[in-house]
């Protein structure tokens, strides 16, 4: 079976590393906030260009964390996106916020600046991009609306980490962005693991008491906190992918433009890149009218393929009552059509290949 992300490969690579830094953190058994999780955090606040990094839990817990130490709360209303996985929506209800979901670019799949605008009210107190798929959003168009409205701009960087727009990491561009490091991310940990970063001294303080039960010195608590702080083992994990992360993320590139060259006449779209942003290609993500029909062929054929996402966030239950009649039509087509192939920095040309040559065959005998 071609698996959509090949973790075992990549494992392969960095066997002795890892294995030598869990040596080291079992022999000094230092588990909680140690001296990985210290380093990783220095290192990727480096790298991504921000004055603080702050290790937490999950990708869930960043972006839920950044809200708090934003001040977003009861009755305040967070404008995102409607096709994204609902971890995006929960943070925001998490503390008492309204999701306000708009429509997307019907290219690029990410949030649309003109949808924004409009949906802005007294309550909006935050706008939350997705960089959908590892392409970054019109960063220049929201962080110009935040500026006129003196609304925050906090990043959901899930899929995009180290893509790029005009110079900067995704990440760096809002007052806080959130991170997760679940294992099929460009930059995965062996679990759950997440991130928050800003710019800000005082945000950061307020991050890392909440993570840690409100607490800055230990047994006195001046917030009720979370008990949320990155793992000592899985920072050794992503120490090792970080140093090789710009490699991975141009292996996938490279994945991507073949899959692209190889399906470029055949009726379906491929992904765009905007030229707004480096795509760093979390998922290869394509639309088609005979979507269940080529799945179906590649899985007979062992090749892994999955929906992402077939029930967009405004049309699921758990919405229901506060989207009641919202049509976001862009949104609701392309989940009705897309699909993702698999993708990572270890996917051969050979496999490539396989599974562009179904997808032709497929489409060339199987569809009228």
């Amino acid at each position: 079976m071609i698996p959509m992300v090949n973790l075992k490969a990549q494992y392969a690579e960095i066997k002795h590393e890892i294995e030598l830094g869990l040596a080291q953190t079992f022999d000094s058994c230092a588990f909680i906030l140690g001296p990985n999780v210290t380093a990783f955090e220095q290192e990727v606040a480096a790298y991504l260009g921000v004055r603080h990094a702050i290790g937490v839990a999950s990708g869930t817990d960043a972006l839920h964390l950044a809200l708090l130490a934003e001040g977003i709360g009861a009755g305040d209303e967070v404008i995102t996106s409607a096709f994204t996985f609902i971890a995006t929506a929960e943070a925001i209800k998490y503390v008492g916020a309204t999701p306000v979901f708009v429509d997307i670019d019907p290219n690029t799949f990410n949030i649309c600046p003109a949808a924004i605008a409009n949906a802005i009210t007294h309550k909006t107190k935050a706008i939350m991009p997705v960089h959908l798929f590892g392409q970054p959003a019109d960063m220049t168009a929201i962080t110009a609306l935040c500026q006129q409205h003196n609304i925050k701009l906090i990043e959901d960087c899930a899929q995009s980490f180290g893509a790029t727009i005009n110079g900067q990491q995704t990440g760096a561009l809002g007052d806080c962005a959130g991170f997760s490091f679940f294992p099929s991310k460009n930059l995965g940990a062996y679990g759950d693991g997440g991130l928050v970063v800003t710019h800000s001294d005082d945000t950061a303080e307020t991050l890392k008491q909440l993570r840690n039960h409100g607490s800055k010195v230990r047994y006195y608590h001046d917030l009720v906190g979370y008990n949320s702080r990155l793992d000592e083992i899985q920072a050794i994990f992503l120490r090792a992918k970080l140093k090789r992360i710009d490699d991975y993320n141009q292996a996938r590139r490279q994945v991507a433009h073949r899959y692209t060259t190889l399906l470029a006449d055949l009726p379906l779209t491929p992904p765009v890149e905007d030229g707004l942003g480096t795509h760093v290609y979390h998922q290869y993500t394509l639309l088609s009218e005979h979507r269940e029909v080529i799945m179906k062929a590649l899985q007979a054929a062992e090749i892994s393929s999955a929906v992402y996402y077939p029930v967009p966030l405004h049309q699921q239950a758990v919405f229901k009552e506060t989207c009641q009649g919202l049509q976001l039509p862009v949104t609701e087509k392309i989940a009705q059509h897309c699909f993702s192939l698999p993708i990572c920095p270890f996917l051969s040309e050979a496999d490539i290949d396989k599974i562009t040559s179904v997808i032709r065959h497929t489409l060339t005998h199987q569809v009228s």
